[in-house]
């Protein structure tokens, strides 16, 4: 299993970058709990489609 910074050393010499704090600004490592948010416009759309729907 690769960790965060074999994958950002990795990326570091793909890019050309010499420094680490480079290519941090050019890559996002993705929160796996991003997708748990859910932003206040969609939960009015959810009320509205379950208030429809009933």
């Amino acid at each position: 299993m690769l960790s965060r910074s074999n994958v950002g050393r990795r990326s570091n010499q793909l890019l050309g970058h010499n420094d680490v704090k480079t290519t941090e600004i050019y890559t996002h490592v993705r929160n796996p709990n991003e997708s748990k948010v859910v932003s206040p416009l969609d939960r009015l759309v959810q009320e509205g489609d379950s208030a429809e729907a009933g």
